[in-house]
């Protein structure tokens, strides 16, 4: 038995996409509520650019099947503005806003960190260790947010797992030290396809698997060809079945994860022409994992 896979897409509200993903007349607060139901898993992207609302989590958790997941994206003030430094009262912040509205629906939170950021072992070591693994721990951090923030959600239904993934695009975390670092504190090194501009790894580092697909030739626009998309089949096969591809290209050869089964969590990012939701489809048929989702409103081979 192989661990469970999430394939979907980051984000899901791109006006480019109505009437070509979205059917024509859907209303734009019935979006989510379609995507959903053709795609099991969403990327939260707006976390990243602001903090957002309990109400919006409420309202994307009620618009949402039980068993849906939510990645989300955590908030770039951390890692591109602040750059990890006096982050304990931001990360509460972001941990008090609403995320835990989500319950049993939330996945693992994305850390992206830009490509000017250069790793820095200490600095990084004390991010990780900050990190909580479980929403009692989470709940414990968000109560000491800022008092200037009025709006907050402190509460869990139950004490749930908690996941954490690290992207990076600066050739300096290419360093054993690095994954030894994510591999003791049981976070996830994004697998990230950049069309080659940043670098791709591929060291498991976690229980889990995050993968984000943001274009095979052209950053955030191209779509993946059927030889590319039966290549990441086959590679998400393995990972959750507790391999590793024969061919997986390692920031460190030495370090090799033990043989268990791992969740894969797998999302396209290449939206500007409207690839994401229906490679993801693409790649959910190839998975068989197409079962119980909405039909699409065209051929998945009707995209320019």
């Amino acid at each position: 038995m192989a661990g469970k896979v999430f394939v979907g897409i980051s984000g899901w509200r791109y006006a480019p996409w109505r009437k070509v993903f979205y059917p024509p007349g859907l209303p734009q607060a019935k979006e989510l509520d379609y995507a959903s139901r053709a795609l099991p898993s969403i990327e939260i992207n707006g976390s990243f650019y602001a903090l957002q609302t309990p109400k919006s989590y409420d309202r994307w958790f009620s618009d949402t099947p039980d068993d849906y997941v939510f990645s989300i994206k955590a908030p770039r003030y951390v890692t591109h503005i602040l750059r990890l430094k006096e982050v304990e009262k931001p990360i509460a912040n972001f941990l008090a806003s609403g995320v835990l509205r989500l319950n049993q629906k939330l996945g693992p939170i994305l850390w992206q960190f830009p490509p000017s950021f250069k790793f820095d072992p200490e600095q990084f070591r004390r991010f990780l260790t900050r990190l909580p693994h479980d929403t009692d721990a989470a709940l414990e951090l968000a109560r000491g947010h800022e008092s200037r923030m009025k709006n907050v959600h402190l509460e869990i239904d139950k004490k749930r797992p908690l996941r954490h993934a690290v992207e990076i695009r600066h050739p300096s975390f290419i360093d054993p030290a690095f994954v030894e670092m994510l591999n003791d504190n049981s976070a996830a090194l994004v697998i990230a396809d950049t069309a080659g501009k940043w670098p791709y790894r591929e060291d498991v580092t976690a229980d889990f698997i995050y993968i984000r697909l943001h274009g095979a030739e052209e950053l955030y626009a191209s779509g993946y060809t059927d030889d590319a998309l039966d290549r990441w089949a086959h590679r998400i096969r393995c990972w959750s079945g507790g391999r590793q591809p024969e061919d997986a290209k390692l920031i460190d050869e030495g370090h090799r994860p033990t043989n268990k089964h791992r969740d894969v969590y797998c999302y396209f990012d290449n939206d500007i022409k409207v690839k994401a939701p229906f490679d993801a489809r693409k790649l959910l048929n190839r998975l068989g994992l197409e079962k119980g989702l909405a039909r699409l409103p065209q051929p998945l081979d009707g995209v320019e």
